[in-house]
């Protein structure tokens, strides 16, 4: 009888960040404490969900839109493209995004920073890539918030994103940062990915000819999965 082994992809050890990373105090939590087990798929992780072009709305990628007034803050487009290893396109690849608003809040119960809500914002979008891997966002430059993983500990300024292949099964996290932030010699989910290399595809970069004048700053984020410059991926579930 055939023994099953966990499937084995591309390694870009250099790139990811250990599974324990101590200065990160709930990866305690997180961290699996037993070897990886193989289950295998079932016909809902196999056919569901339905992560087609019927499931995301033309406006979807505007998180500045749908709301009755404008929302706070500098508004900005993040636009970017979605590559393999090999720098080939990833095409229908759903994109969601989570984020706090401009003065560092998530629209969340258990968020309890004592910043404002803006109720013109709530955060979230979803979008597809084209058949050249392209994705683009309209939202505001979130805000930097405290928590409590050491003194006086403040997250810089960041995205999540949340990449779907064809089943649920298939889902990638990770966090885009901005360029210039001086929050990032503390924070330690930044500081686990030690290749300097790795660490700076985790930062987008200003770009004036997106930049819409008088309207919203430009930023540029290529995602490269399993590649030479692979972005770095966090925990399913991390939303700090």
């Amino acid at each position: 009888m055939p023994t099953q082994t966990t499937p084995q992809y591309r390694r870009d050890p250099a790139s990811q960040p250990p599974v324990r990373w101590p200065d990160y105090r709930s990866n305690a939590l997180r961290a699996p404490n037993r070897p990886l087990v193989l289950v295998p798929h079932r016909l809902g992780e196999i056919t569901g969900p339905l992560l087609g072009e019927g499931r995301v709305g033309p406006h979807d990628n505007d998180l500045t839109a749908g709301h009755e007034g404008e929302p706070q803050g500098q508004r900005i487009i993040v636009s970017g493209r979605v590559l393999d290893g090999d720098g080939r396109p990833i095409p229908n690849t759903l994109l969601e995004v989570w984020q706090a608003n401009a003065a560092g809040r998530y629209r969340h119960d258990g968020d309890r920073h004592p910043a404002p809500l803006d109720p013109n914002f709530t955060g979230v979008g979803r979008t597809l890539t084209d058949a050249d891997g392209r994705y683009s966002f309209t939202t505001i430059h979130p805000g930097a918030y405290p928590w409590r993983n050491h003194d006086n500990a403040w997250r810089p300024a960041h995205i999540h994103f949340s990449l779907f292949g064809t089943a649920f099964t298939q889902r990638l996290v990770t966090q885009m940062y901005f360029p210039g932030d001086p929050l990032f010699f503390q924070d330690p989910i930044y500081n686990s990915v030690r290749d300097p290399k790795a660490r700076a595809a985790m930062v987008a970069r200003f770009d004036l000819d997106t930049t819409v004048p008088e309207w919203a700053l430009g930023y540029q984020w290529d995602i490269v999965l399993r590649g030479k410059t692979p972005t770095p991926l966090e925990e399913e579930g991390d939303d700090d």
